[in-house]
């Protein structure tokens, strides 16, 4: 009887994650990561997502005292967020200068829309640029993050008066890469969730029916609207205001879903929506499950975005696996996720005109699902997005890396 082979034995790599400031999004990310390769030897250290200013710039001291036992074991790779000060941990823990580091860029603060709470100091894109020079490997989620941090950083070295070393924005883009953060592979599978949806669609928040006819008296379901953001002002709140009085001033039957995270200091706009279009609003919030958000998703015929910052797009992303058509504005990294036929005209200084557009392309995506001749996006076309396929990606990333590492003996185990 013939004895079968050992299998090969299994790379161990120590690998420290740091994630500076640990929001839902970057929680997203390294929990794929960290199920995805699990004999992959993981230490976390995270920093709650509050006091902005403070924690960009303070992770380095509060990490180096507080978890210095932790930062001097031995690891083969730090992985660390773009939020992370690095240029000066790896000089309050000299252990760490001596390790390979790979920075993941979810965001870049050159390309972020400023607020009245905004840190509006010119520090938070400095320490975008230290850290992306103390790495060894810098990724970014998109091409539009990483050309607009690029572009940022070489705006902004033009603007120092004296003693700025050549050659620092190309160094930056010869070690930098597109990496986009991956789509779970159930985004990708066929389920019946959306089962008993087609109820929750036809009624609204305030108790209504459907209404049942367009303008002209046909009988007509109403189009299934979509939006999925957090409720925040760079989601474009005002936009998407503007964009439901159009559609309502056409008296175009429709029924919205708005999904998302409320905060603390959520923009009004929202209450003036549950308030003013109770009447089309069939969810106003967040979903209570997994399941009942990809319900929400397969169910819909059209996903709306008002974004005036978005470097990925992970919710839209989502919604176009699940099916739906595109109507987002033509800015940001949108073009780089759907063709022209799913893009509005972005009119920054022009509210109404804008909503104008994104009403019209509404309408035009609507007539596209009745008449099933819409081809785009096909789910498959964003296959590239899935985990499965992003995998082998990122372990190849890592093991460059990781097979770098200094110091005397074996850089990893094995199992």
């Amino acid at each position: 009887m013939r004895r079968q082979a050992p299998d090969p034995p299994r790379l161990i790599v120590r690998i420290l994650l740091l994630s500076a400031y640990d929001a839902a999004s970057h929680q997203h990310w390294y929990r794929q990561l960290m199920a995805g390769m699990p004999h992959w030897d993981w230490t976390l250290l995270t920093l709650a997502p509050r006091y902005f200013s403070w924690r960009i710039r303070g992770n380095s001291l509060s990490w180096a005292f507080n978890e210095r036992e932790t930062l001097q074991r031995p690891y083969d790779l730090v992985l660390a967020t773009s939020m992370t000060d690095l240029s000066a941990l790896r000089g309050l823990v000299p252990a760490l200068a001596q390790v390979p580091t790979l920075v993941y860029f979810h965001e870049n603060q050159f390309a972020y829309p400023e607020s009245e709470r905004a840190f509006k100091a010119v520090e938070p894109k400095i320490l975008n640029i230290y850290t992306a020079l103390a790495a060894d490997r810098v990724l970014f989620n998109s091409a539009y993050n990483r050309d607009s941090f690029l572009a940022g950083t070489a705006a902004l070295l033009k603007k120092l008066p004296d003693q700025v070393p050549p050659g620092i924005v190309q160094l930056l883009d010869e070690r930098s890469a597109v990496l986009p953060v991956p789509l779970a592979d159930s985004c990708f599978e066929p389920g019946n969730a959306e089962d008993g949806f087609d109820v929750r669609w036809s009624r609204s928040v305030d108790g209504s029916g459907d209404s049942g006819a367009d303008e002209a008296g046909a009988s007509s379901a109403p189009v299934r609207l979509l939006w999925s953001a957090r409720w925040e002002y760079d989601k474009g709140p005002r936009r998407l205001l503007a964009i439901l009085q159009v559609l309502e001033a056409r008296k175009f039957d429709y029924r919205l879903c708005l999904l998302g995270q409320g905060f603390r200091h959520t923009p009004a706009e929202f209450a003036e929506i549950g308030a003013r279009f109770g009447h089309r609003l069939v969810q106003f919030g967040f979903a209570e499950t997994r399941a009942e958000y990809q319900a929400w998703l397969r169910s819909a015929d059209l996903v709306l975005s008002t974004a005036e910052h978005e470097f990925q797009g992970l919710a839209v992303l989502e919604a176009l696996a699940a099916g739906c058509l595109p109507v987002l504005p033509n800015r940001l990294v949108y073009p780089e996720l759907v063709p022209s036929s799913g893009l509005y005209a972005s009119v920054p200084g022009d509210l109404k005109a804008e909503a104008s557009h994104a009403a019209d392309l509404i309408e035009r995506q609507a007539r596209a699902r009745l008449n099933l001749t819409a081809v785009l996006p096909a789910p498959l076309s964003l296959q590239r997005f899935a985990w499965r396929e992003l995998k082998p990606a990122y372990e190849a990333e890592m093991l460059a890396l990781a097979q770098t590492a200094a110091g005397p003996g074996p850089c990893f185990d094995f199992l």
